[in-house]
């Protein structure tokens, strides 16, 4: 990318430059696509320098890109329109790059510090050279090339590193000693590394209109639509990946400023379709700021100086609440100013905390020290902080986004609009981004976390939000598609009624909350065939936005603070089986080894679990317990019929009645196992060994007994901790195997006292059942062929045979 702007540079003096402006435009938004790809990847090794520099060249080139676009387009004609259009970006990107050049060169991160630094001298030298002849492109050219030689060296030092096997390293170019094994932690215990991006977006946008009331830039148009909505597009991004970081208030946070992102860049687009400034509806800049407001204060509690910088985004909105052309007037831009510099402050202090040893106080050890004393709030903390719905998640919780978009667009609609010019209003990035886009996020990080409802409600409100709010308020639909759009209407509400149904099984909240969007929906349909009452837009509006802000609230609460200050309330009604067992089913991620110790210490204690296996999930007990053992068999329907198996974690555990035994029959086990093969052996004094006692008559039958070893590291670790367990399928009695830990959760969820996920089983296939009652005759027989087929199991006869 630098080798691509530095020819562009040295050729610009010429009549024609070298590359086309165009040309140039796609290249460097194709290279910036692979920056961001390569910054995503390594931020998984918690590289929180490489991830900052190579997403913020990586936006910079964006928005770089599609501005010489549009100049190769003939978009921007006028004189000083190219100007007004880069210096925006390109004073952000001075500063930013020069942050992350002094906390690269602190932290001896020399290879990269290089890079950003002769990155911000670059846009430092353009910004120059449009204000200033005096200021050739060779100085911008000769930056670019420092940079192509730093990464050169950089990239033949990895090549190299790769060729020799680790045995020629170039000084600098070993990132051995810089990996970092520990996870991204949440906010709680450690950084967000994506934070650093988003505050460096939030710099960008509020460079285009500071650039403005500064003098620095002639006009605010078209041209600077690229910066904006590249920050936006990227700061959604930098919300999903706040979500992989676990930070739940700060993806919300970023959720929100990309939505004023996405509409400054709309209302620079006016002169398109009319040629008055548009005005903003003051209820929504109102609610918007309430929403920051409270945001703010829950995130004071983890981190006092975030909850500060959030105020500048209170008074953001009220200063656009107090002016009724937005953006583009003199309040809010004076406010972008000071978002800028905080912006700047708060993205070095986040950098530099993630790398330096000695970190930038900012208040959270205070914070945590005075709730403490307090006996009715507590920080929720600990490993469970993110604990999903069902099973292991990548992602935090996203309702608090869900909601609060459900507020932002219920009240955005209180504006009616002009039917004759529906556009001169600022509604639709209202509407569109909040309602739409970003409930559909918050709805696909609940399915990630098993919320199958609360996801499909998500993900259905925002495709209604989309189409009514492009149908409504951008002028789509006229008498002629009022039917169309009323019978589309009716199918939503068919939709939101089947939802309705559902979260009677759910909580309270969620049953107004869905309740009350038919209110919205009925609004769409009475407007769709000119029917609408006066006032019943304002009417449902409120009813659904309290509902939403009470749901906001309640879901905040419950993030930060332990206990439920705000209750979501009980299901109405309540089903035995699915979601009965709630509150007492421990889910416990299967990669966690204190999660295999907590399954463990419940077996132990008497409990039964699900657990995961080489093949499908199963329902265990203790061996040693025979209360365990009599509940695990009595779960399922016409258990008598399904003989319980008997599973050990090695042939140690029944090295004490090896002797009891016969050889052939000990070889065939050491020759079989581990393996999903259950060899079914005649029941005998070695039984005893086991400790069974009274559980005994649960296991086989009276002549036999089936046992296993795992192929599988999960269940025999906990064998080894709890000793031999008794095992049966994880579903009722004539069902299909179970396969998922939801379906374990959803077949069996009040009979068990907790299940180990891991997500889909490896196999969908039952182990292999055989018959070695006449093993020592020669013969062997199969109860069932499973995943292992009879050809192989009859392999190790022949084999064992033959010795």
């Amino acid at each position: 990318g630098s080798l691509l702007l530095a020819v562009h540079f040295y050729s610009l003096p010429r009549a024609s430059p070298l590359i086309p402006s165009t040309a140039l435009g796609v290249l460097l938004l194709i290279l910036s696509s692979l920056l961001a790809y390569a910054g995503i990847r390594r931020s998984l090794r918690n590289a929180s320098l490489f991830l900052s520099l190579c997403l913020t060249i990586s936006v910079f080139w964006c928005g770089y890109g599609v501005v010489y676009i549009l100049g190769g387009q003939g978009v921007l004609n006028d004189t000083g329109d190219f100007r007004n259009a880069l210096v925006p970006g390109l004073v952000t990107f001075t500063l930013a790059l020069l942050i992350i050049a002094v906390v690269g060169f602190l932290c001896r991160e020399v290879i990269l510090a290089m890079i950003a630094s002769a990155v911000s001298l670059a846009s430092a030298h353009e910004v120059a050279t449009h204000y200033s002849r005096a200021f050739g492109s060779s100085a911008v050219a000769c930056n670019y090339m420092v940079v192509c030689l730093v990464g050169g060296y950089f990239g033949l030092g990895r090549i190299l590193y790769f060729l020799t096997k680790e045995k020629i390293t170039l000084p600098g170019t070993d990132l051995a000693m810089k990996k970092t094994h520990e996870p991204i932690q949440p906010t709680s215990g450690g950084v967000n590394h994506f934070a650093v991006i988003g505050l460096i977006l939030n710099m960008l946008s509020a460079s285009v209109f500071g650039c403005r009331l500064l003098g620095v830039t002639g006009k605010l148009f078209i041209g600077q639509v690229p910066w904006l909505w590249a920050a936006g597009i990227y700061q959604i991004g930098i919300c999903i990946l706040s979500y992989r970081a676990m930070d739940a208030l700060m993806a919300t946070f970023f959720g929100f400023t990309s939505i004023l992102k996405f509409a400054g860049g709309y209302c620079l687009l006016y002169p398109i379709w009319q040629p008055e400034e548009p005005s903003f509806p003051t209820p929504f800049p109102v609610v918007f700021s309430i929403l920051f407001a409270v945001l703010a204060l829950f995130l004071t509690f983890k981190s006092p100086v975030d909850g500060l910088y959030l105020l500048f985004y209170v008074a953001y909105c009220i200063a656009l609440a107090c002016r009724p052309k937005g953006f583009l007037e003199g309040g809010p831009q004076g406010v972008d100013v000071a978002i800028f510099v905080a912006s700047a402050l708060m993205a070095l202090i986040h950098l530099y905390n993630v790398r330096a040893s000695a970190k930038i106080p900012t208040g959270k050890g205070a914070v945590k020290a005075l709730l403490a004393r307090s006996s009715f709030l507590k920080l929720r903390e600990g490993a469970d902080l993110h604990a999903p719905y069902l099973g292991y998640s990548k992602y935090a919780d996203a309702e608090v986004l869900g909601y609060a978009c459900s507020v932002l667009a219920s009240f955005a609609m209180t504006m009616t609009g002009d039917p004759q010019a529906p556009l001169t209003t600022v509604v639709i990035p209202w509407v569109v981004v909040a309602g739409g886009i970003l409930k559909f996020l918050s709805g696909s990080v609940a399915f990630a976390r098993g919320k199958t409802l609360e996801s499909s409600a998500f993900i259905l409100y925002a495709v209604m939000w989309i189409i009514w709010g492009l149908t409504r308020y951008g002028g789509l639909y006229g008498t002629t598609r009022s039917f169309h759009a009323a019978v589309g209407i009716i199918a939503f509400m068919l939709f939101n009624g089947f939802i309705v149904f559902c979260t009677l099984f759910l909580n309270i909240a969620w049953f107004l909350y869905s309740l009350t969007f038919l209110l919205i929906a009925v609004s769409f349909l009475l407007d769709a065939i000119h029917a609408l009452p006066a006032g019943y837009d304002i009417a449902a509006t409120l009813i659904f936005g309290l509902v939403s802000f009470y749901c906001f609230l309640s879901a905040l609460f419950n993030s930060v603070f332990e206990g439920s200050c705000l209750p979501m309330g009980r299901p109405i009604v309540q089903l035995s089986g699915v979601g009965g067992g709630m509150t007492k089913c421990l889910h416990l991620p299967a990669r966690k080894a204190s999660s295999v110790k907590k399954i463990a210490d419940i077996l132990k204690n008497g409990g039964t679990c699900g657990i995961p296996t080489d093949t499908v999930y199963v329902l265990v007990a203790a061996c040693n317990r025979p209360d365990a053992v009599e509940k695990a068999h009595q779960s399922k329907r016409q258990a008598q019929d399904r003989p319980m198996s008997l599973w050990i974690s090695s042939l140690k555990q029944l090295e004490p009645a090896k002797h009891l035994i016969s050889p052939l029959l000990w070889d065939f086990m050491e020759a079989a196992w581990p393996s999903p093969i259950s060899l079914v052996v005649p029941r005998g004094e070695w039984v005893d060994f086991l400790g069974m006692k009274d559980s005994a008559k649960y296991v086989g039958t009276p002549q036999s007994v089936a046992i296993r070893i795992p192929d599988c590291s999960v269940t025999t670790h906990l064998i080894d901790l709890v000793g031999p367990i008794v095992v049966t399928s994880a579903n009722p009695t004539g069902e299909a195997d179970t396969t998922h830990h939801n379906q374990v959760y959803a077949k069996l969820g009040n009979k068990v006292d907790a299940v180990l996920c891991d997500g889909p089983s490896p196999e969908n296939i039952a182990s292999t059942v055989v018959d070695c009652t006449k093993i020592d005759s020669g013969n062997i027989g199969f109860f069932r062929v499973g995943i292992i087929p009879k050809s192989q199991v009859n392999l190790i006869v022949i084999l064992l045979s033959e010795f």
